[in-house]
């Protein structure tokens, strides 16, 4: 093999490297910086749920159940939505927010950042469980956690229980 090949070679297999990792990076947006706020601040995002449990009552292991929760930003400053994960392999946790659906997160997919909430408005918190992914039998309970800049509510848990047969 000459040298002009290994150099070539060696050239190559640069440009390949570089046009990979730009082609995997490209899609993605900054995340932007977290705003923290104090208790005592008046001016600050407030998270609100009025619901965060359900119950689905008696299932089949082989069932697909899902449940939305809804969580609303009642405070004067954007809401973060920082982190979504789970309890569970078998459940995950998406937000729903204007016309943005977050892929599904849970227990081995934490998300980091997904979104911010505007003052007044309202995004859904979806709950996906999927008992047959790691079958367990009889009274089972399930979370999805959602971390936020609320300095009062800064985890989330919305969970649900269910009688798997």
């Amino acid at each position: 093999m000459s040298v002009k090949t290994i150099i070539f070679g060696l050239i190559g297999f640069i440009v390949l490297v570089v046009a990979l990792s730009f082609l995997m990076i490209s899609g993605q947006k900054p995340v932007p910086n977290t705003t923290t706020y104090s208790i005592k601040e008046n001016n600050r995002p407030k998270a609100e749920t009025a619901v965060n449990f359900f119950d689905f009552g008696n299932i089949k292991v082989s069932d697909i159940k899902q449940k939305d929760f809804f969580l609303k930003n009642t405070g004067s400053k954007p809401l973060q939505i920082l982190n979504i994960n789970s309890s569970c392999g078998c459940t995950a946790g998406q937000i729903i927010y204007k016309d943005f659906t977050s892929k599904e997160y849970g227990m081995h997919s934490q998300s980091g950042y997904v979104t911010e909430i505007v003052p007044g408005d309202t995004a859904t918190i979806r709950l996906i469980y999927r008992p047959a992914t790691m079958p367990v039998y009889g009274f089972v309970e399930r979370e999805v956690y959602v971390t936020t800049n609320d300095p009062l509510n800064q985890k989330l848990v919305f969970s649900i229980k269910a009688n798997v047969k």
